[in-house]
């Protein structure tokens, strides 16, 4: 996909990896809606702010109408709440669900069409290692992330016909709010991550990994689970 000149909607703009995402993307030519609950959090130039809740059928519906131009959708936006599955609060896990699976499922439901008119385009799901690493720790990101990535998968294959290509970024940890317990060596740059993102997405590339800790886990997803 050729960035310049596409209109992108990149999902939880205001900071972190979407913010570094929509602000790669206006330098390489793009009309940016950075997408955000509160949009008066946007602080960037060169964007246009628009008001988008993941978890609000409304609020989504009336993105997809202001933003009728677009043809790239990044879903971006997403919670950690720490919960383990079983010893951790329902409630943080059905949150957990709802932004990390549910929330981009519906942006994507509400965009496809738009995406379509406006002949086809790019979906990216911003996913995690943990897609396919399951700490107990983690258990309902992991599970979020896991379920994110069978949609990208399916989603791939139904929107293909309709000539939109959907990708995944998995990355582990990047040095934003989401990991601020996390040792800084274990950390990478948000900012690379994005334009390894974009640049994937200028390739067409189905899946982008980010870095060596997740290259090292896709490579041995073969391997049979620890059972002590």
């Amino acid at each position: 996909m050729d960035l310049n000149n596409a209109v992108a909607v990149v999902t939880g703009a205001n900071r972190g990896l979407g913010r570094h995402l929509a602000a790669r993307l206006v330098e390489r030519g793009a009309k940016v809606y950075a997408a955000a609950r509160n949009p008066e959090t946007v602080d960037l130039s060169g964007v246009i702010p628009l008001q988008l809740d993941v978890t609000d059928e409304e609020s989504i519906k009336a993105a997809a109408r202001t933003a009728s131009d677009a043809t790239l959708l990044v879903n971006n936006a997403g919670i950690s709440t720490s919960a383990p599955l079983i010893s951790g609060n329902i409630d943080d896990v059905r949150r957990e669900i709802d932004v990390n699976f549910y929330g981009p499922l519906a942006v994507t439901r509400a965009f496809a069409p738009v995406i379509e008119s406006n002949s086809g385009g790019t979906i990216l799901n911003v996913l995690s290692v943990l897609s396919w690493f399951h700490p107990a720790a983690l258990g309902s990101y992991a599970a979020a992330k896991a379920a994110a990535w069978a949609m990208t998968d399916a989603a791939r294959e139904e929107l293909a016909p309709r000539g939109i290509t959907v990708s995944a970024l998995h990355v582990a940890y990047m040095d934003t709010d989401m990991a601020a317990d996390v040792p800084a060596e274990q950390k990478i740059d948000p900012a690379d991550v994005a334009a390894q993102a974009l640049d994937g997405i200028e390739k067409d590339l189905l899946e982008i990994l980010a870095d060596d800790t997740t290259r090292y886990i896709k490579q041995n997803l073969a391997i049979a689970p620890n059972s002590n």
